[in-house]
């Protein structure tokens, strides 16, 4: 799983049947600090994330087994990424240096 934040919603007036209904966001990656790192994608919402919501998604084959119904393999959608969950907060061990 991945970090980002959702900066943006995708509008399509047409899209693969598979994908009808659902909500496309522009997704700006990030560290799990919410510093950006990369540049922005689009992916498909699982969850109904908002603008400027910090949220962890799932790339490549991953992504589209989480959007399929019951995981049938004529039922995946061809998704590259889909938001999974919306972070609350983070909490990260600081590291400790060899000295």
């Amino acid at each position: 799983m991945f970090a980002a934040k959702v900066i943006g919603r995708v509008v399509s007036t047409a899209k693969y049947e598979s994908l009808a209904g659902k909500t496309l966001l522009l997704l700006q990656p990030t560290d799990w600090k919410g510093n950006a790192a990369g540049d922005p994608f689009v992916a498909m919402d699982a969850v109904g994330a908002g603008a400027g919501e910090f949220v962890f998604y799932v790339k490549s084959r991953e992504a589209a087994l989480a959007l399929s119904k019951e995981n049938k393999l004529s039922e995946i959608p061809p998704v590259d990424a889909a938001v999974m969950g919306i972070i609350d907060g983070v909490e990260l061990q600081e590291e400790k240096s060899d000295k």
